[in-house]
């Protein structure tokens, strides 16, 4: 295994160790991890700063509140303010219900369903500043919420199901964050595309008065006939140095 792929590997560990106990890892944790692939310790700040960026606290939890934008403080205030008026199970309680909701009861399912409300939201701020909305995550996390309370009789033990529940609810926000990241680098490539016939298209024709065919842009650039169609339609077919 190459040193960039351990890297990447031991990294992944640290995240994953992280999520785990609440997004919040130690330094020693850190160390260790690396040491066993021959990283120094004069060389982990970069690693320290990038799991920062993660929200993931290097001792102590991150203060993530002050990354919100005052859109989402709004919305997290009101909608805390909706769960503070929702009746709090005991242990007791949770367990009872948990074990009907194991059993298939839908009372059981509702008041479990209920209760973890709050564990969203805290879940959610934990990827507060990856690049998505609050209010997003929560959404994600309450639909796999829903689903995974109708998986509880999957379960042998009702112990299980509350780290069952919050591993489902952050997969969901993990998985919503890295299809947004995906569709805005498909987006910014796309643009790029646009704008790069585009530029070629106008230095060509050097003014909007003078079209050029697209046979043309294709001999002079080397770019496929098929590329720069693509990029006239991706714009809406907007580049105006073009002949009809």
């Amino acid at each position: 295994m190459n040193k960039e792929l351990e890297f990447a590997k031991a990294l992944e560990g640290i995240k994953e160790l992280a999520k785990n106990q609440q997004n919040v890892i130690s330094k020693e944790q850190v160390k260790e991890a690396f040491d066993a692939i021959g990283i120094e310790e004069e060389q982990l700040e970069p690693v320290y700063q990038y799991l920062k960026a993660k929200n993931i606290g290097i001792g102590e939890s991150i203060e993530i509140e002050e990354r919100l934008s005052s859109e989402e403080k709004d919305y997290l205030a009101e909608y805390e303010k909706e769960l503070s008026l929702l009746p709090k199970l005991t242990e007791g309680q949770k367990r009872a219900y948990t074990m009907a909701a194991m059993a298939g009861d839908s009372e059981g399912k509702e008041q479990l369903l209920t209760h973890y409300l709050t564990q969203v939201v805290d879940l959610a701020k934990l990827y507060i500043g990856q690049g998505v909305f609050l209010e997003d995550l929560v959404g994600e996390g309450n639909l796999a919420l829903a689903t995974g309370i109708e998986m509880l009789g999957c379960l042998e033990e009702p112990e299980e199901a509350e780290s069952m529940l919050g591993k489902m609810m952050m997969d969901a926000m993990e998985d919503y964050i890295n299809e947004n990241t995906r569709v805005k680098k498909a987006d910014f490539e796309l643009e790029a595309k646009v704008n790069e016939i585009q530029d070629l298209a106008k230095e060509l024709a050097e003014s909007p008065e003078k079209k050029i065919t697209v046979e043309e842009l294709a001999k002079e650039t080397g770019k496929s006939e098929e590329e720069i169609l693509e990029a006239i339609r991706l714009s809406g077919n907007k580049i105006p140095y073009f002949k009809d």
